[in-house]
């Protein structure tokens, strides 16, 4: 499609979950805007046929990080490129040392949406990747990256504790309250990488919006989440890697190791308990880090493998994370994001690993 064309997807468009109202024969792609008013007079028109998709979403992921802490910008473009041509078209990037607006500016590179720094106790997290503070100073730095952030803050809720040998909450109760209270104040949602069982509750009760991984989730804890509607993104890419984190720490910290190899063990069992229990699920991949980008596809294939509905899996990667996360889908005037497929994602959500076409902000980018 050249400058000034049209777009023309037809088949079938899904713009909701809804198998009947949820479904469109066709859209249109005008200056870059979906409209499902066929243009009058429109020449240079390029059909594009197939199972259309709002542009997905990997709720949990970092650009600007790998292993080892910040990366340069050459090999934060690649991240965002690998993802962009996974359909992965909205981020929300869970933490990152790295000023990647420069972003925003790039027509051809995913949209992200960002939650500043990781806020991590002293000595309790990967090297170089957080602020590494003391409890006192927690509402001063949730305020700093509520600021730099585009609406959420990202703490580390728990990590192996070396005195113990096993994972262990990072914050007091009345600290955290406080700095989530102070984030909320100042118009921004908290999450908290959380692994352990202890850890869960005093966050949920002190107000947080969400948790990442949620591994340690019991029959205790579902309900609280389930009553105060916090969200989780189970990441069940990166649990994958459990035992070999687990192997790798042993001699060292054998119960920890024991610990992260029953979290994984029952890591199915916990996140169908989660979605039957009506907590929000949705799909994050923790790319990153050391686990590679471009992995959303895989992350919804992960959630139909725990028990989730094809269905829901679909929605917690297109138009239920889209709508949680504020940003639109395929709506009239919204930006044409959009990923197409040769074949339908509901019958069969390994479709999503091939998209056919990529479009982002109305230009078919791959």
């Amino acid at each position: 499609m050249s400058d000034g064309g049209v777009l023309h997807i037809k088949g079938r468009v899904l713009v909701g979950a809804d198998p009947e109202s949820g479904v469109r024969d066709e859209l249109w792609v005008v200056g870059g805007r979906i409209t499902f008013d066929r243009p009058t007079g429109a020449r240079d028109v390029t059909t594009v046929e197939g199972w259309a998709l709002p542009g997905l979403v990997d709720a949990h992921c970092h650009v600007g990080l790998d292993a080892h802490g910040p990366v340069d910008e050459s090999t934060s473009e690649k991240q965002a490129l690998t993802d962009r041509d996974a359909g992965a078209l909205l981020l929300r990037d869970a933490g990152s040392p790295s000023d990647t607006r420069w972003i925003d500016d790039r027509e051809d590179l995913p949209r992200i949406i960002r939650a500043g720094r990781h806020i991590a106790r002293t000595r309790r997290y990967i090297r170089n990747y957080a602020h590494e503070i003391e409890p006192a100073d927690l509402v001063a730095y949730v305020a700093r990256e509520a600021r730099r952030g585009d609406g959420w803050v990202k703490l580390v809720g728990d990590w192996i504790d070396r005195e113990t040998g096993d994972l262990s909450s990072c914050w007091p109760r009345g600290e955290v309250e406080a700095a989530i209270a102070e984030a909320h104040r100042l118009g921004a949602r908290v999450t908290a990488h959380c692994f352990a069982e202890e850890s869960l509750a005093p966050l949920v009760e002190a107000g947080i919006d969400c948790i990442e991984h949620a591994t340690g989730l019991t029959e205790e804890t579902i309900p609280l989440f389930a009553e105060r509607g916090v969200a989780i993104v189970p990441t069940l890419v990166n649990i994958a890697t459990f035992p070999r984190l687990a192997e790798g720490g042993e001699r060292k910290f054998p119960r920890w190791a024991d610990h992260m190899r029953r979290l994984h063990a029952r890591r199915y069992e916990t996140v169908r308990a989660a979605y039957d229990a009506g907590i929000p699920v949705y799909v994050g991949t923790d790319a990153g880090g050391s686990l590679a980008h471009g992995l959303v596809g895989q992350e919804v294939g992960e959630l139909v493998k725990a028990g989730i509905p094809a269905s829901a899996a679909l929605s917690a990667a297109s138009w239920g994370a889209r709508e949680w996360l504020g940003r639109p889908g395929l709506t009239e005037g919204a930006s044409a994001d959009l990923v197409v497929y040769g074949a339908d994602p509901r019958a069969d959500v390994r479709v999503l690993g091939t998209p056919s076409r990529v479009i982002l902000r109305g230009r078919v980018v791959r």
